[in-house]
């Protein structure tokens, strides 16, 4: 009956008559059984659970559309109060926020169900309800535009600000990177590189920070996954990119990093862009290791349980402008002059940017962030270029280097100090410049270097230690350098008329050459013992050749021709030999005494070694021909003279105006 009355009530439309008429015939198939297959029971099931989510739509249309005309005004009318209300909502309290997140919330599920009202489209009543959900979404939009308003407040007044102490560990890095100066004037005083902080801060530790104040967050989630919900992700990304990516150009601009065209990188000075070369691989670090890894947490706090892959897009937008302006710098430093006092600063680069790949990779790792990535391992490619065509230019420059005038005194010269101090200094990157060397023509390296001795491997059998296979590149590359360093030294050399000092020179530099060598681990673990040998070798022979050159044709006046009689060689003779040689010793006195061997204890050995062969020399003469020169021809004792061979080689001249008296 209470179908009969429904079908007489009211007209249904065609496809509804059909599904209450089906529905009639399961209710008769139903009451005449009451055993079921289950078959029958499942497709029951299916049904009822497909009854359980259709809307029941009231057919009492008039009734239920004013009542969500109600509905809508009274939602419209909370917002539209806020609206007229200048001050921001979630500054009113928690309260006043949960309100008009809840009236935007029945305004997005008022919609909802006027969609449902609204399939197809129509005429008459539909009309009607069409209007009413153009109102609908008016009102949603006003409230979105209002929370993404709410939503860039709550970022920019909660975010923390930048705390310089979190620089203080790079900071001090600083002032400890190289200066490629100091050892071209000093050399001698810097530490073996094993022994100091390698490369530019290597000492911080990685941080993590709140980019934003953690009570913050739950409130911005909230206001993210309405306007999600809503339709208004991109609305809301957009809004959180731009806060974020002036905050992240803020952190630049506290980091000292300008923004710099390459133009205007490649017109610095030297001093200014080794500076700001410090700055910027200190600020490298600094942002990849802790602010990116903060904003990338930051953004997934926020979007990580909304549409797939949202929180990295809003990551990687807000930071890559950021991070493309640190490394152009890097390409700037790429593209410029490869002169050698660039190495160790492109190297520091370099390193720096290959420590950091791994976390710019994991950080973009997703398409949105392959720019950044491929730019980044771009930018490794160039750095390393730049180190090879430095390093090859530092070979080219000693090769080149040429000199008019002696060097004063036949001390240490300036390009032996630099040189091997440069040396010593690379050996910190060892790794590095191995890996970034081993492109190069490795036979040309090994022409010119012919000390790659090849029992090298049995060297480090024998010690236990491992080969030095690994550093074999660089190692061609070092000893190339010395053997050009050495062939450069030797031309100098010549530019000394006495050729007494030209061997002291060679002398000093060889044997620098060997004790730098021998005094740095990192420098003996490349060139190898046989190496040091070899110029311990050179460096004596040279002394000799010292002594030959000095002191063969001064002795020679004290010798005795053949086996002749003291009484037999004519006083006159005697006494005119012990004259000239007097001068002789004067004149290297006055020489040589401007001379210098700066090492302390080469300087000793040659002072014994020469007044054994001297003052023996000295004293067999006088102690033979004593009675027939007589006293008073005699100047000097034996003593006397070898207290003055004590003032050679010091570098400051002096002369024996009185001589019996210093």
């Amino acid at each position: 009956m209470e179908a009969a009355a429904f079908d007489a009530g009211v007209q249904q439309p065609e496809g509804e008559e059909n599904l209450i008429e089906a529905a009639k015939q399961i209710v008769k198939a139903l009451g005449s059984g009451k055993n079921l297959t289950d078959d029958a029971r499942k497709i029951l099931a299916d049904l009822g659970t497909q009854l359980s989510t259709i809307n029941i739509i009231s057919e009492d249309k008039d009734s239920d559309i004013g009542e969500l005309e109600a509905q809508l005004d009274a939602i419209q009318e909370k917002i539209a109060n806020w609206e007229a209300d200048q001050s921001m909502i979630w500054d009113s309290g928690p309260d006043e926020a949960g309100e008009y997140m809840n009236a935007t919330l029945e305004a997005q599920r008022l919609i909802e169900r006027l969609e449902n009202f609204c399939p197809g489209g129509g005429a008459g009543d539909d009309a009607g309800r069409r209007d009413l959900l153009r109102r609908a979404h008016d009102v949603l939009q006003m409230a979105m535009a209002r929370l993404e308003q709410e939503f860039t407040h709550l970022l920019v007044q909660n975010q923390l600000p930048f705390e310089r102490d979190n620089v203080a560990s790079f900071r001090s890095s600083e002032d400890d990177g190289l200066d490629f100066n100091s050892f071209v004037s000093t050399g001698d005083d810097l530490e073996d590189p094993s022994n100091r902080d390698s490369s530019v801060s290597r000492s911080w530790e990685e941080l993590t920070i709140d980019m934003v104040h953690p009570d913050a967050i739950p409130d911005l989630r909230d206001i993210a996954e309405l306007m999600f919900v809503s339709g208004y992700g991109h609305e809301c990304t957009q809004a959180y990119i731009t806060v974020r990516r002036d905050a992240l150009d803020e952190c630049l601009f506290i980091l000292e990093m300008e923004k710099l065209s390459i133009e205007d990188v490649l017109k610095l000075e030297w001093g200014s862009l080794n500076s700001k070369i410090k700055k910027w691989i200190r600020a490298l670090k600094q942002f990849v290791r802790v602010y990116l890894a903060s904003e990338s947490f930051l953004s997934e706090q926020i979007f990580g349980q909304l549409e797939q892959s949202s929180w990295s897009v809003c990551f990687i937008e807000a930071s890559k402008g950021s991070m493309l302006q640190l490394l152009n710098f890097g390409e700037a430093i790429s593209i410029g002059p490869h002169k050698p006092e660039k190495l160790f600063p492109i190297l520091d680069m370099y390193e720096t940017v290959s420590g950091m790949i791994p976390d710019l990779d994991s950080l973009y790792a997703s398409g949105a962030g392959s720019c950044v990535r491929i730019d980044c391992h771009e930018l490794q490619r160039r750095l390393g270029d730049s180190v090879r065509a430095a390093f090859l230019e530092f070979e080219n420059a000693i090769a080149t280097s040429t000199s008019t005038i002696a060097f004063a005194g036949g001390g240490i010269h300036h390009l032996t100090r630099y040189v091997m101090n440069y040396l010593n200094t690379l050996t910190d990157y060892q790794e590095s410049l191995n890996y970034l060397l081993k492109d190069h023509d490795r036979q040309n390296a090994v022409v010119m270097s012919p000390d790659l001795a090849p029992s090298t491997r049995q060297e480090d059998d024998a010690r236990g230690e491992p080969a030095a296979d690994d550093y074999a590149t660089m190692a061609l590359h070092f000893r190339s350098v010395t053997s050009i360093l050495e062939c450069n030294l030797d031309d100098k050399s010549r530019l000394y008329r006495d050729p007494s000092l030209q061997h002291v020179f060679m002398m000093n530099n060889v044997h620098y050459m060997a004790q730098k060598v021998k005094n740095s681990a990192a420098l003996r673990h490349v060139f190898k013992d046989e190496w040091i040998r070899k110029r311990n070798w050179k460096f004596q022979q040279h002394a000799m050749s010292y002594e030959r050159a000095t002191w063969s044709s001064v002795l020679s006046l004290l010798k005795d021709e053949g086996n002749s009689h003291p009484g037999s060689v004519p006083k006159a003779q005697l006494r005119d030999r012990l004259k000239n040689f007097y001068v002789a010793f004067e004149d290297v006195y006055r020489t040589q005494t401007s001379w210098i061997i700066p090492d302390a204890q080469l300087r000793e050995d040659l002072r014994i070694s020469t007044s054994l062969k001297v003052i023996q020399a000295y004293r067999m003469f006088i102690g033979r021909h004593t009675n027939n020169i007589g006293d008073r021809h005699v100047r000097y004792s034996a003593d006397d003279l070898q207290n003055y061979l004590l003032d050679l080689y010091e570098g400051s001249q002096k002369s024996l105006h009185n001589p019996h008296r210093r």
